[in-house]
């Protein structure tokens, strides 16, 4: 399956309670599973940056990772960026290929 990164930020007011950010975390989670349920989870990670939060999942095709930032974006994120990522070596047997 292809791989995908989730770039989300949320809305300032939404980082304040921990609490309530963790049962938001949980909703947005139980709705992708609902929704996208061939979506396989690889990493979650809070970072520093432009961003708050990247997720590395696995969908079975491009409208499948469509749905996900949908269902981010409907559940409160401001910004959600779904960028499709290629293993390293994968990356270097294509560049062979076409070099």
């Amino acid at each position: 399956m292809p791989t995908f990164v989730l770039m989300t930020r949320l809305a300032p007011e939404t980082m304040h309670d921990a609490r309530g950010r963790r049962a938001m975390g949980k909703e947005w989670l139980t709705k992708v599973k609902e929704r996208c349920p061939r979506v396989e989870w690889k990493a979650h990670y809070a970072i520093l940056g432009p961003y708050d939060f990247m997720d590395i999942y696995d969908a079975p095709d491009i409208e499948t990772a469509h749905k996900v930032s949908i269902i981010s974006r409907a559940e409160g994120a401001m910004a959600a960026e779904s960028w499709q990522a290629l293993p390293y070596d994968e990356f270097l047997k294509l560049l062979a290929a076409v070099g």
